[in-house]
């Protein structure tokens, strides 16, 4: 089952790149009129104000970069970025959006992925959630192998609030692991999606090794700043 749902998950995330950001921006299904669109807009701008704040930093690791929402940040604080994804699609986006010398963007399947060398910064958002529960351990050892001793990882993620996903495709109590999701064109596809409490995460990442901090924004957001302890 496992396999199967992360490979529609790859196959979802490819077919979605022309229409992703318009879950972020709040634009078509996902407009929920201004009130609640400023409130994801305002809590989404702490988290970047927030990030900037953390740099400079030399070497930075971008795992599921997606379409460049996040890499235009991290440019700003970075010298360079590498930024992976599983989908040729939101690469080709990322590098028009951003047109940046300093990133080298890499086509990689991040359950097949095996850190090279290691970063001052190890930055991803909106993935952890799509990591199912029993390959997490096994994923975030990855990422502290991946972080210089003393170096941060920096992760963004989402709360479960109902009205963060598109008005037409309500998330589902029966639900839990495994959910549906819906393209504009009406196609569904399974993906994982797990929702994590900030006590819960900041657990998982102390037990890999990390200093780590967890926090939520008050309705959309879960975001964590980590430091991997020296040996």
């Amino acid at each position: 089952m496992t396999d199967e749902v992360l490979q529609q998950q790859i196959e979802y995330y490819r077919a979605r790149a022309g229409e992703y950001d318009e879950w972020f921006y709040r634009v078509g299904r996902y407009d929920r009129g201004e009130e609640l669109n400023q409130r994801w807009f305002s809590e989404a701008s702490s988290i970047m104000n927030f990030l900037l704040q953390q740099g400079p930093f030399a070497e930075v690791l971008e795992l599921a970069c997606g379409t460049g929402i996040w890499t235009r940040e991290l440019v700003q604080i970075s010298q360079h970025i590498t930024a992976l994804d599983a989908s040729k699609e939101v690469l080709e986006l990322n590098r028009e959006k951003i047109q940046s010398d300093k990133i080298e963007y890499q086509l990689q399947n991040l359950f097949d992925w095996q850190p090279e060398r290691q970063y001052d910064l190890v930055f991803f958002s909106f993935w952890l959630s799509h990591v199912p529960p029993e390959l997490l351990g096994d994923f975030l050892g990855k990422v502290y192998r991946a972080t210089k001793a003393g170096g941060q990882i920096f992760i963004v993620d989402s709360l479960e609030e109902p009205t963060s996903t598109s008005k037409d495709w309500p998330l589902r109590e029966d639900e839990q692991v495994y959910r549906t999701r819906k393209l504009n064109n009406g196609q569904i596809y399974k993906i994982v999606k797990v929702f994590y409490k900030p006590v819960e995460l900041e657990a998982k990442l102390e037990a890999q090794g990390f200093e780590a901090e967890v926090r939520g924004t008050p309705n959309y957001f879960l975001y964590a700043t980590a430091t991997k302890r020296n040996p």
